[in-house]
């Protein structure tokens, strides 16, 4: 005899199967909240009865999880989040993976998902993207515009990733001049009040560090959020001024370096147009990337601790693409 009518429903419609599968939703919500997992709204949360997450997680509203999900403790997965089979587990729990995407197709009304976006790692030649704005800013305040061997070092700072370049234009520019810039009020890159952000502390060339970041000690830091807001600043027109945004992101157009997200988009999505900018050192890997295809443009941005991490991004960019093209995705934009 049972006790519980829903565990002998019947099946004969897709009403009758739509209120099943919400009842196996339910008890998986519930049996997580037991193990210590956080739903912050399970009326809108949909993870697999297959998953496995550990305890102390938070899952934000308008999260779906399907399939053998494995993820580890501690982990952060903001709304609009979709994984499928994947197995993230403890370097997300670690905080040695953090992704952040934002669908920017109506720029007016950004969409923004991430796991560990907030939090800052070493990002090697990624926030290189710092000297570009710096430099930018520094022309606009001075009323004295770059020369062409300036834009062509600028140039071969972000496209090839060249230290040299950089080197000679943090120089030119200025260390503290280029963290006044990322401390400002106008942009607020980096918040030693709050969770750090972008932050140069040091010349890419062998010398000592002008300034490890606050928070974290770290010579050359980001974070995927504030990453993201550096592109979204630059799609709207914001960094500098329109046409400043303009030549950065011409800049950051035609990456010459073939890996991670540039090598995964080529392969498995043809025609995207990539503005982009990497990192690599040892095990930490980082890429970013404004993406434009068919009429559609998102954001992402990945920072990773780990010898695999080069592979995962290649993989990972996919996934992020389809999450953007996806026909739902897509149905529910405004």
């Amino acid at each position: 005899c049972h006790n519980d009518a829903e565990e002998v429903m019947g099946v004969n419609s897709r009403v009758e199967l739509a209120k099943a599968t919400r009842t196996l939703y339910i008890r998986k919500n519930d049996a997580l909240q037991n193990a210590g997992v956080t739903i912050l709204d399970s009326t809108r949360t949909w993870v697999d009865p297959r998953a496995k997450i550990g305890k102390d997680t938070v899952l934000f509203p308008d999260v779906l999880m399907e399939g053998p999900v494995v993820l580890g403790e501690g982990c952060t997965v903001r709304s609009g989040s979709r994984i499928a089979d994947s197995r993230l587990g403890d370097v997300v729990a670690g905080k040695r993976l953090a992704v952040a995407l934002v669908d920017v197709t109506n720029p007016h009304k950004p969409r923004v998902a991430g796991v560990n976006e907030h939090e800052m790692m070493y990002a090697a030649s990624l926030p290189k993207i710092a000297i570009l704005l710096a430099a930018f800013q520094k022309a606009e305040d001075t009323g004295e515009p770059l020369n062409q061997s300036s834009k062509e070092l600028l140039t071969r700072m972000i496209r090839d990733s060249s230290n040299s370049a950089a080197t000679e234009m943090s120089d030119w520019v200025g260390m503290e001049y280029i963290a006044n810039v990322l401390t400002s009020d106008r942009y607020k890159f980096y918040d030693d009040q709050d969770d750090g952000g972008i932050w140069v502390g040091k010349a890419y060339a062998r010398r000592g560090a002008w300034r490890r970041d606050p928070l974290g000690t770290l010579s050359h830091a980001a974070s995927a959020f504030e990453v993201s807001r550096f592109y979204y600043l630059l799609v709207t027109g914001r960094l500098v001024s329109p046409g400043a945004s303009a030549d950065m992101k011409q800049m950051l157009s035609r990456p010459a370096i073939d890996h991670k997200f540039v090598s995964g988009l080529a392969k498995a999505r043809p025609g995207s147009r990539i503005y982009r900018k990497s990192g690599t050192w040892r095990t930490y890997h980082s890429d970013s990337a404004l993406v434009e295809r068919d009429g559609r443009a998102y954001i992402a941005v990945a920072l990773c601790n780990d010898a695999r991490c080069g592979s995962w991004l290649k993989s990972l960019i996919v996934r992020l693409d389809d999450l953007i093209f996806e026909p739902e995705t897509v149905n529910r934009r405004p």
